[in-house]
């Protein structure tokens, strides 16, 4: 191959977060939908705007969008005189009458500390100094008589600017004034920093629509509110990668095809909806893919899946020498698969965080260019670096405002490299796919399916889940419920069926947050029995588990391996 022949890469972003509405009352229990919207996503959409020639796949979980445009609703109404905004966090912004219950106030101080201490809180230091106080009224609540109600306001305020987008903070006068005066706000000043966050939030859809007309982005699409497709097809496909993995009582989930052509029918009508076009790839749940969920990909009109390189590993064989940069396909399944590059995903993910961005960038290209030297035919090869599109910046300096800025300016400059997508891939170059009998199941984390089953909480959520579809089977069965109410107790399951739920479970990730996925996971089975007005088992006021752990990056992410080498 000629030296001067680019290596594509694709850098692909993943924006997911799981259903945090409480379907019944509206009320929205965790805030990181319009938190990561605020600052994330308008982030990733700004630093594509700035430079032009650069290129990336941008997939969504369609239950994320779903959210967001619920929070445009509630806050626009809000905003005109009617309606109210279920999110506690959210609406207390703008509201004339904050708490006066103690425990409540103790509550909202709390929430407003739910961020990244060293580059959210600590690089304010007006948001410093109140974090300090609301800490000290945590470990001394008989003294929370002194906290005034400006206090409490001025909390709310600097908790929401620390959440702005950074390429937002750099531009908007608004943002900056608000900074400078550094506290005292007024309640005109909250709610002008609640229309520049509802202005954010509508910005959103256009923003990436208009990325993608213009060739910058490849929008794709997970499963509807995203399951772990695999295990619903067929649960002791886990054991493809692990023999000896155990699995929960219930070793089927009853019906799992149908309910996975259901999220993938649901969430290609909801992405159209939102972005006008139909997707041509399809990130599955957490990299999720065995042979027969190739099968139904393709079947559903997916030309392209991705998903981690350990499973390549584990599918290869005896062909474990053949290129990973390579698209392949698997038995019969018409589908090209593409696998991230795991080293370079996760040097992104867990360790160019701490270093100067221009030397973080540099490393990375470095890594890229051998990559390319090694390759025997770039035509065919690219280097797809996939992560987390929200959850890595917060613990990089402002956001990963300059890695993110270096890293699309240096690829998108470089004589070697070329920022490309999937489908831009597939359709310019008709690359030459690598054919392998079976594809082993796993997903993109250590190749298996161990975050998601296995582990005795994990099992014992789906066990519960298995005795509520065996319900809403049964009602659906027996005919006792209406079109309409059929429609939302499928949309409740399906929230249910959620991968999130199961990620959390398990003693390594912290007791708090484990705490409140455990409780929001029973709440919406409850909702489900609720809707198909079937009384709920007594073992859903039993808690799942407790966690106790303290991962890395709180748990919101995943090494892709137990240990992290250098991908070549």
């Amino acid at each position: 191959m000629p030296a001067d022949k680019a290596m594509n890469v694709v850098l692909c972003w993943h924006m997911h977060q799981p259903e945090y509405r409480d379907m019944r009352t509206g009320t929205v229990h965790l805030p990181w939908t319009y938190l990561h919207a605020i600052k994330d996503y308008v982030d990733m959409a700004a630093h594509l705007e700035a430079v032009p020639e650069a290129r990336a796949v941008v997939n969504f979980a369609p239950i994320l969008l779903e959210q967001i445009e619920c929070y445009i609703d509630q806050v626009s109404a809000y905003l005109e005189g009617h309606g109210s905004i279920k999110d506690p966090v959210l609406a207390e912004l703008a509201e004339p009458a904050l708490p006066g219950n103690e425990q409540a106030r103790l509550r909202l101080m709390q929430d407003c500390l739910r961020a990244n201490r060293e580059h959210m809180i600590d690089r304010f230091a007006p948001y410093q100094r109140l974090a300090n106080m609301a800490e000290w009224y945590t470990d001394h609540p008989d003294n929370l008589i002194y906290a005034s109600n400006q206090f409490l306001a001025d909390l709310l305020v600097w908790y929401h600017l620390s959440w702005i987008a950074e390429t937002v903070r750099r531009t908007d006068p608004r943002i900056q004034q608000l900074q400078n005066k550094a506290g005292n706000f007024t309640l005109h000043e909250r709610r002008e920093l609640l229309h520049i966050i509802l202005e954010q939030l509508q910005s959103l859809i256009p923003r990436y629509r208009r990325l993608e007309q213009r060739g910058q982005v490849e929008l794709a699409m997970s499963p509807y509110a995203h399951p772990i497709v695999p295990l619903m097809l067929d649960m002791a496909s886990a054991k493809e990668a692990i023999p000896d993995l155990h699995l929960p009582v219930s070793t089927e989930y009853p019906g799992g095809e149908e309910r996975t052509r259901w999220h993938l029918q649901q969430g290609q009508q909801v992405f159209e909806r939102v972005f006008g076009k139909k997707p041509t790839g399809l990130w599955p749940s957490e990299g999720g893919v065995s042979q027969r969920a190739l099968e139904v990909f393709a079947d559903s009109g997916f030309n392209w899946v991705a998903s981690g390189n350990s499973v390549l590993h584990n599918s290869l064989g005896e062909q474990s020498s053949a290129c990973s940069h390579r698209v392949y396909r698997f038995g019969n399944a018409p589908i090209d698969c593409f696998f991230r590059d795991d080293g370079l995903s996760d040097l992104i993910g867990f360790t160019y965080s701490d270093w100067h961005a221009e030397d973080a960038v540099a490393d990375l290209i470095s890594h890229m260019e051998k990559i390319a030297g090694h390759c025997p035919d770039r035509r065919d090869c690219l280097i797809t670096v996939n992560l987390d599109g929200e959850n890595a910046w917060e613990y990089y300096p402002e956001n990963g405002y300059h890695f993110l800025s270096q890293l699309y300016r240096s690829l998108a400059e470089h004589p070697n490299l070329q920022l490309t997508t999937f489908e831009q891939f597939r359709s310019e170059r008709s690359p030459q796919a690598v054919h392998v009998d079976r594809l082993v199941a796993g997903s993109w984390v250590y190749g298996t399916f161990s975050t998601w089953i296995g582990d005795p909480d994990k099992n014992r959520g789906w066990e519960l889940l298995v005795e509520a579809k065996r319900t809403f089977d049964e009602c659906v069965a027996a005919g006792t419920l209406t079109d309409e109410e059929l429609q939302a107790a499928q949309r409740q399951l399906a929230i249910c069926e959620g991968s999130d739920w199961f990620w959390w479970f398990g003693t390594y990730n912290p007791s708090e947050t484990v705490s409140q996925f455990d409780q929001l996971y029973r709440t919406h089975i409850a909702n489900l029995y609720q809707m198909l007005n079937v009384e709920a088992p007594p073992w859903l006021t039993e808690v799942i588990s407790r966690g106790g752990g303290h991962p890395e990056h709180g748990g919101v992410m995943r090494h892709h391996s137990e240990t992290v080498g250098e991908s070549d």
